[in-house]
């Protein structure tokens, strides 16, 4: 029956994300994204009461843009289920250190979002401009808009995670610390885990992989996350589509003084022209270098570094489990549909009780979920993210 629908939205750094669906019974009745921001050719994929489209939409299309289509074209055409429409689901990468749990959007969390866009540069932005059509088109839910944010899931990490090796004043007066991202999608895979694992969330020893253009590692003890890769902002950790992950701080200095670059221009080399793009020179996109892993050099180099950084942070992550790690979970664009990656991955884990089972491994994307090891070996397991399902029972939470 439509009913107490939620519709959410989930702007990312180049794409948005949207749903309708009803967060008691999980049914989505309508689910899409808008891809390719900003080049030649910008794409609409969306699956309608169990049916799948695609249409280009136009050519160096903005958030704005998209978000725009969305609601006065598209969804005008499907009124049958948006008039069934309860409230807006908002993902909003980063919180600050003030939020600490979803909460209602009115004026104030919308400044708490724009002070905290200097942590999350390329989401939180796009993120307010979701946040802002949705009330300007939709006057009636103005009261009815939640936003979810990815740093509450690590608000319980312990200060020897969270804190940087700098002068303490730093935290105690600008709150620089590590806050984390991705945390919708870390503690959605991990509930899920729970449940396959027959366990309780509250005794689950586990380390999530969400792998996309945007990469993090979480690690879960007794369902308190302890640690995570990504920083003050989702600069830090893992080698990514665009952005460079852990580096010498020192390499900044460098690019400064030695080579006078300045402050932005270095920016934008590690947030949006490194990581596998850098690396390779050609593309940030994984299909290229899952296509060209066994013919190109610079792509085999790439995806070699990537693994060699993600097993770095699963192997280390093993120390804060407490004598048991009940299984390893990769999730996200990458960690979903690349067998590739995770064969990688788990081979330098061997030493710690990890053997792929290459048949299973091979056969799980596309949406499918199942263990990916021998049944000998520590499990590993492929679990699909649903960030959408997990952002809309939070918005019914909340206006209930």
């Amino acid at each position: 029956m439509l009913n107490n629908l939620i519709f959410v939205l989930n702007c990312g750094s180049s794409s948005v994300k949207f749903a309708i669906l009803n967060p008691n019974n999980k049914k989505k009745y309508l689910s899409g994204l808008v891809e390719c921001l900003f080049l030649s050719k910008t794409y609409i994929k969306w699956k309608y009461l169990g049916i799948e489209h695609k249409t280009c939409i136009g050519s160096n299309l903005s958030h704005k843009d998209a978000l725009n289509f969305i609601f006065d074209e598209f969804l005008l055409e499907k009124k049958d289920i948006f008039n069934n429409i309860i409230g807006i689901g908002h993902r909003v990468v980063h919180g600050g250190n003030k939020i600490k749990s979803s909460v209602l959007v009115d004026d104030d969390i919308i400044q708490l979002i724009q002070n905290a866009i200097p942590f999350a540069p390329l989401h939180n932005p796009v993120n307010l401009i979701g946040i802002k059509i949705a009330i300007e088109k939709f006057p009636a839910f103005s009261k009815k808009n939640v936003a979810v944010f990815d740093t509450s899931f690590y608000q319980n990490m312990p200060e020897t995670s969270f804190l940087y090796a700098i002068p303490y004043f730093f935290y105690k007066k600008y709150r620089i610390r590590r806050y984390g991202a991705h945390g919708t999608s870390h503690h959605y895979v991990a509930s899920e885990a729970a449940v396959i694992l027959n366990k309780s969330f509250n005794s689950l020893n586990i380390i999530t992989c969400h792998l996309g253009n945007g990469a993090s590692v979480s690690a879960v003890c007794n369902g308190i996350c302890v640690d995570t890769s990504m920083g003050l902002t989702p600069l830090e950790g893992l080698v990514m589509g665009t952005r460079s992950g852990d580096i010498d701080p020192s390499i900044i200095f460098f690019m400064h003084q030695k080579l006078g670059m300045s402050i932005d221009e270095i920016h934008t080399i590690l947030t949006k022209k490194s990581g596998l793009l850098g690396l390779s020179g050609i593309s940030s996109d994984f299909r290229y270098f899952e296509k060209n892993y066994y013919f190109e050099k610079n792509a085999k180099l790439s995806v070699d570094i990537f693994c060699h950084r993600l097993s770095k942070y699963i192997a280390s992550y093993m120390a804060l489990m407490e004598n048991r790690l009940d299984a390893i979970v990769f999730t996200g664009g990458i960690g979903e549909n690349v067998p590739l990656i995770r064969e990688i991955t788990l081979s330098k884990l061997f030493l710690i009780g990890f053997k792929v089972d290459i048949k299973r491994n091979f056969t799980i994307k596309n949406g499918k979920h199942g263990l990916i090891t021998t049944d000998t070996s520590r499990p590993a397991f492929v679990i699909p993210t649903d960030e959408e399902l997990a952002i809309a029972q939070e918005t019914i939470k909340i206006i209930s």
